[in-house]
């Protein structure tokens, strides 16, 4: 992706024209592909293969951004199975939106977001890349977080007394699940 979203709600346009109907929106960091540029617009491509026209000046530069920062202004928001939000989220939710935000793009489920990524030794681990984990007999990946360093996770949970998200020191009954790293 080239560029991202740098306002909050920009219109896509079906012309370039602010008159022009709006076809969508792109939100703030969402990646967008820019196909053509005439007159302060920018024809773009979303993530989704949805085309249309913006102001260039909606358009952030290319480059991008750091997805565990991105997921550190979630801390805090409550664990929701499927949320993609700061009213509720959850472990691949965490990770997918913060790549987002961050202007890569990454799938949405934790065993596909394993998938998508590059394996690493657990001696290379640095800062970013994702832990996988999964519950007994299971054969995918069932949660997902990020590696902060020095032992430390950032990740969406539910579990005795937790409910969100949050950096710890990775739990011991955790690391017991590990299934493996991943670098994005």
């Amino acid at each position: 992706m080239d560029v991202l979203g740098s306002v909050e709600v920009a219109a896509v346009r079906a012309e370039p024209s602010e008159e022009a109907e709006r076809v969508t929106e792109l939100l703030r960091g969402e990646p967008v592909r820019v196909e053509e540029r005439r007159d302060g617009w920018a024809r773009i491509r979303t993530a989704y293969d949805y085309p249309g026209w913006v102001r260039e000046a909606e358009l952030d530069g290319a480059g991008e951004g750091d997805p565990v920062e991105e997921a550190r202004r979630f801390l805090g928001t409550p664990y929701l199975w499927g949320g993609l939000t700061e009213r509720g989220i959850d472990c691949s939710g965490l990770v997918h939106i913060a790549h987002r935000r961050a202007g890569r793009l990454v799938p949405r489920d934790a065993d596909q977001q394993e998938e998508a990524g590059a394996a690493v030794p657990d001696e290379a681990l640095r800062r970013g890349d994702l832990i996988t984990y999964a519950d007994d007999g299971e054969t995918k990946a069932t949660h997902i977080a990020f590696w902060l360093g020095d032992g430390r996770i950032l990740h969406a949970t539910q579990r005795d007394g937790v409910d969100g998200v949050i950096e710890e020191d990775e739990p011991a009954q955790l690391k017991a699940m590990r299934r493996c790293v991943v670098r994005i």
